[in-house]
């Protein structure tokens, strides 16, 4: 399992992502027993119950479950792609004051864990980062994951069906959820239970993937809500799938 040192903040902050849409292949799915399947993210797949279209009956909301995700300009979300500033840092902090909790996979679970989870060694990281550490040290976490046994960094774990788990925190009053990684947005996608995408796009060409969404079974149709640009020439945009 890749880990992330309390030394290298930059490289954690990047589970912050957004969706490209497109077409892939159909996902490999891993149903578990009928009445109690648990999500398992890992390095190597994510299991989910098959949702075709027809399936996505999650779309009554109380409060909105967002994703966002940063990329290269050809598509690229790998973390060591991009290097975020202070400003981007700075719009991170606001996505959390949107959220009442986190939802993660286990890989960025520990992943953030790893890299941000208080207290930090002496001259770890710029001073400018601190907002950020100290939100999403505080920040409520649910995670998704059927292999951990506990955990403890303001955090819950999610058991059973992953839709009817998130649509039970969905139901509940509040300001909303936000997720990250790759391969739990595309379950959650599968389910249509994410309300709006944010692709931060980098100026940059990295000239290899990973990329996002691969495997998705069927298009998502989005419109564009919101942009913002930033100094480095990145760019924020948010989007709503078209229901």
């Amino acid at each position: 399992m890749a880990r992330v040192s309390g030394n290298d903040p930059l490289r954690a902050v990047s589970f912050l992502r957004s969706i490209g849409s497109y077409r892939r292949r159909r996902p490999a799915f891993a149903p578990g027993p009928q009445q109690s399947r648990d999500f398992v993210e890992s390095e190597e797949s994510a299991g989910t119950r098959s949702a075709r279209t027809s399936d996505r009956r999650y779309s009554c909301l109380v409060r909105p479950l967002r994703y966002s995700i940063n990329v290269t300009l050809d598509g690229c979300c790998d973390h060591r792609a991009f290097a975020p500033d202070e400003e981007l840092f700075r719009h991170v902090v606001e996505n959390f004051e949107r959220a009442d909790a986190l939802l993660l996979g286990r890989v960025t679970y520990e992943m953030m864990e790893a890299a941000w989870r208080a207290p930090a060694p002496a001259g770890a990281r710029p001073d400018w980062m601190e907002p950020f550490a100290r939100t999403i040290d505080t920040a409520n976490k649910y995670v998704v994951s059927s292999t951990l046994d506990r955990v403890d960094w303001n955090a819950e774990r999610l058991r059973g069906d992953l839709g009817e788990a998130v649509q039970k925190l969905k139901r509940e009053s509040g300001k909303g959820l936000l997720t990250g990684g790759v391969k739990l947005p595309l379950a959650l996608t599968e389910l249509g239970l994410i309300d709006e995408y944010e692709l931060v796009v980098h100026p940059t060409l990295a000239g290899h993937g990973p990329t996002l969404f691969a495997g998705l079974s069927t298009r998502v149709d989005l419109k564009l809500v919101s942009r913002k640009d930033f100094g480095s020439g990145a760019v924020a945009m948010r989007y709503q799938p078209v229901r």
